[in-house]
């Protein structure tokens, strides 16, 4: 079997550390913090109930080893996760401690968010090691994955990091530029200050926005996306209809997206107000709990319809059945 080394718990290391387990692949796994087991447990039990229900056939799991040692969790490894906290000098220091003791064929992904691979390359004796791999949120039941490979990473390493990917049952994006912040958290990052600047103004609340997503284009998002959504709303005359209809809004000031809302005390005691008079007293497993069986209906809906990420899936199953 081959093996991954997981360096780095927390809610995203320990749902690498699920997918790649439950995709038949042996696991080590690492997380000097004290509860780091106790998390990747309870995040091992939710992908085990949540993606039999996706995934028509999963081979034999893995054997999950915890490590206590960072040298002992990557020696012999051939993909290497790492999935520390946000901040550079924690990273550059994680993965010089990786390179010490890894094999020099192994791949190095990064789940960072915002850093570029060449970032995290700084420093490195083999920066053409390591890329960034970022995933979403569950990482067990979402199979996006964006690959960014710098300048030095060879190609035929990018090429080993995606059949890897592909693998575990995920959807590698290969993006040929480096910018911060990568693709998804960028559209992910208008949205948000959009949205925080509508709670400051006293526009909308936490509720009534996350209404207007989840009843609205949310559901236009999850099978059509941005650009195909907007396809059909320029009829039959397509895309060139849309643009030239609705581009001369762009000009409009309607959007606060080149400034930043100042995320001050009151701010951030109106939002936390909010958001937890939504909640309604449910927990945050209960509100995983519920994200991931939704999260399960819509994308077997979509397997029915063959659509998005659901065409992907019935990808998956068919190359499964053929083997």
């Amino acid at each position: 079997m081959p093996t991954a080394a997981i360096v780095g718990g927390g809610v995203i290391g320990s749902a690498w550390a699920s997918r790649f387990l439950l995709y038949g692949w042996d696991v080590r796994f690492f997380d000097p913090a004290p509860n780091a087991e106790v998390v990747l447990n309870k995040v091992l039990d939710k992908a085990r109930r949540w993606v039999p229900q996706i995934i028509d056939t999963l081979p034999s799991e893995g054997s999950l080893t915890v490590c206590r040692e960072l040298s002992d969790t990557v020696a012999g490894a051939d993909w290497i996760q790492e999935s520390t906290p946000e901040r550079l000098e924690i990273k550059h220091a994680v993965l010089r401690q990786i390179q010490a003791a890894c094999a020099p064929t192994a791949i190095i992904g990064s789940s960072t968010s915002g850093f570029m691979p060449s970032e995290l390359q700084e420093g490195s004796g083999r920066p053409e090691q390591i890329l960034v791999a970022h995933p979403y949120n569950p990482v067990y039941l979402l199979p996006i994955v964006e690959v960014v490979p710098s300048a030095v990473v060879p190609e035929d390493r990018v090429q080993r990091a995606e059949a890897n990917l592909r693998d575990i049952g995920m959807k590698p994006i290969t993006l040929r530029a480096e910018i911060p912040a990568h693709v998804g958290d960028r559209l992910l990052e208008a949205v948000w200050r959009e949205a925080l600047w509508l709670i400051k103004d006293g526009v909308a609340t936490t509720e009534q926005i996350d209404d207007i997503m989840t009843h609205g284009f949310g559901l236009r998002w999850a099978q059509k996306g941005l650009f195909e959504t907007y396809r059909t709303a320029g009829g039959e005359a397509g895309m060139k209809h849309f643009l030239e209809q609705f581009g001369p809004c762009l000009q409009w000031p309607w959007t606060k997206l080149t400034d930043v809302p100042d995320l001050d005390d009151d701010l951030i005691n109106l939002i936390v107000s909010q958001s937890d008079a939504q909640a309604a007293g449910r927990s945050v497993s209960e509100l995983e709990d519920e994200r991931d069986a939704n999260l399960v209906a819509i994308l077997n809906a979509l397997r029915h319809e063959d659509r998005a990420a659901g065409a992907f899936l019935n990808q998956l199953a068919s190359v499964e059945a053929r083997q």
